[in-house]
């Protein structure tokens, strides 16, 4: 592909539907390397996913709440991430809620059956639009359109399944999406998980004629070997559904991309798949993270990962904090319920004698909280008043309105950026300020010996703080470890997604690919028996 794309003659831009054969089947990747190849050849593209569940989240420069995979899939196509890019997003609380965060904001908790029901169900309370799902789709429709104005390309994710049958009459993030836009399909098979031929079939298969004619292709994610191995069974599905495969992307190693959410943690494994660097000084340094319930932002924890010779595991028991020099408390969407986790687990008693003994202890949002003194909690819980870890002086209250903002501030004598997600509003009394403004006032955050604070996410981002910090962390710890002072967050970041972009520019069909984004659904695509029930 050479020279710039744009659209023509004022219609709308193309585009591309992303869906997948199941849940992480790789369509937040594929949308991003999509996305970073074409801005790479001077097309102004821009990722968009109708709806997200995740409690992985970011806020846009407008304070919009969106999904942290599309904000990652925004930097991915070099533009500036906005609420139209996930206009829905779910933010499980239970495994039968979620808060609802429509064009950025939230308008209320609903249950799944209200959500997912159908007109006139009994959803829950506090939203318009309990029992009312489909409503939607004149919304995100909308905003795909706006996206389409104003770009040459709009390369949209899919989620889950398109072939979740009980719930694809109200669907508005695969076919429902796909068909309101007439957006050609294609389709992510993840091979490593075994049975991607069957996959691919029974996806295509279980769809109706009219979303069937909107499937133009495959893409293999995750192979390993000799990829001249599979191309007899490719040429199989071609004859069985008259579709071709647009490429076999490899596995790949250490991409280190943002995850939808914690579903994939290991609590023992690494934060990521990348080999750990060795340590700038003599020491690495241990980082814990406690894996509570409904953990939120984890990514927060990826510049650390990031430092050569930072170790950082997810856990779940008291043990495995012994020989950690940090422990992080992350954001959570149930700050009650990880407190009650924390002390059911002995957790909570381990991290009070870290603190007791100078050994560091970081909380974040949820986890900041969760340090303090006492939790009022009518909204989130309901819970009432709660007592918290008391080893920050700081008392909670959640508000009915949440904060969303983007701070920037100084922090240890360098300049720190972060965003804010949270109902809780920390009352401050005693210890000393995390971060200030550039006149020295009191903006967010608490420290209390080797115990710190904040609300900001992604504050360990910023380069120059976050090696400070390792470096009061280190000497609390007793650690001779010295941060490495090249480290570039935001530049590894960027060869990662350069990464995501080499996979497809040298693995997928590309001339297909921009035939498809420029001039939709190929005509004449074949039915395959025997569609949906």
């Amino acid at each position: 592909m050479n020279g710039r794309h744009t659209a023509r003659g004022g219609a709308l831009g193309g585009g591309l539907l992303v869906a997948g054969t199941t849940s992480d089947a790789g369509k937040s990747v594929v949308t991003a390397g999509i996305c970073r190849w074409l801005v790479r050849q001077g097309v102004r593209v821009a990722p968009f996913k109708a709806q997200n569940m995740s409690l992985n989240s970011f806020v846009t420069r407008r304070g919009a709440e969106i999904g942290r995979a599309q904000a990652m899939q925004a930097a991915a196509a070099r533009t500036e991430p906005t609420a139209l890019m996930n206009p829905v997003l779910l933010k499980p609380g239970s495994d039968r809620s979620s808060q609802v965060v429509l064009l950025g904001r939230p308008v209320g908790e609903m249950s799944a059956k209200g959500y997912f029901g159908r007109s006139g169900d009994r959803g829950g309370a506090g939203t318009p639009y309990a029992g009312r799902r489909e409503q939607l789709l004149g919304t995100v429709t909308d905003c795909l359109q706006e996206l389409r104005r104003t770009h040459d390309a709009v390369i949209c994710e899919g989620a889950g399944s398109p072939a979740e049958i009980n719930l694809r009459r109200t669907d508005i993030v695969n076919m429902g999406i796909a068909r309101a836009g007439r957006l050609p399909v294609v389709v992510v098979g993840d091979i490593d998980r075994g049975g991607v031929f069957a996959s691919f079939f029974g996806t295509t298969a279980l769809l109706s004629r009219e979303d069937q004619s909107l499937v133009a292709g495959y893409l293999v994610n995750k192979f390993r070997g000799d990829v001249s191995l599979l191309e007899p069974g490719l040429e199989m599905l071609r004859t069985l559904t008259g579709r071709p495969t647009l490429g076999v992307l490899p596995f790949a190693h250490g991409l280190g991309i943002d995850e939808e959410d914690g579903l994939r943690v290991s609590l023992r494994g690494a934060v990521r798949e990348s080999v750990v660097a060795p340590p700038h000084g003599a020491d690495v340094l241990r980082i814990a993270v406690a894996a509570v319930p409904l953990m939120s932002n984890f990514t927060d924890v990826d510049a650390l990962a990031a430092e050569p010779g930072v170790v950082v595991r997810f856990v779940d028991r008291a043990e495995e904090l012994a020989d950690a020099d940090l422990v992080v408390l992350p954001g959570t969407r149930g700050t009650v319920r990880a407190l009650e986790w924390l002390r059911e687990r002995g957790l909570a008693d381990a991290i009070a004698r870290r603190a007791a003994d100078g050994r560091p202890v970081l909380g974040i949002c949820g986890g900041f909280q969760m340090l303090g003194t006492l939790i009022d909690d009518e909204v989130e819980s309901r819970a009432g008043t709660v007592p918290g870890l008391g080893l920050l002086p700081v008392r909670v209250r959640f508000a009915a309105d949440k904060t969303l903002a983007r701070p920037a501030g100084t922090a240890l004598g360098e300049p720190v950026e972060g965003y804010e997600i949270h109902h809780g509003v920390a009352e401050v009394d005693g210890g000393e300020t995390f971060f200030t403004d550039a006149r020295g006032q009191a903006l967010d955050g608490c420290r209390v010996g080797a115990v710190w604070g904040t609300h900001w996410h992604g504050s360990l981002e910023s380069d120059a703080f976050r090696r400070e910090f390792l470096r009061r962390v280190a000497a609390d710890a007793g650690r001779a470890f010295v941060p490495a002072p090249d480290t570039s967050f935001g530049a590894l970041r960027e060869e990662q997604l350069d990464r995501l972009g080499d996979l497809i520019e040298e693995h997928a069909d590309t001339d297909a690919l921009l035939r498809l984004i420029e001039k939709g659904v190929p005509e004449g695509l074949p039915f395959v028996p025997p569609g949906a029930p």
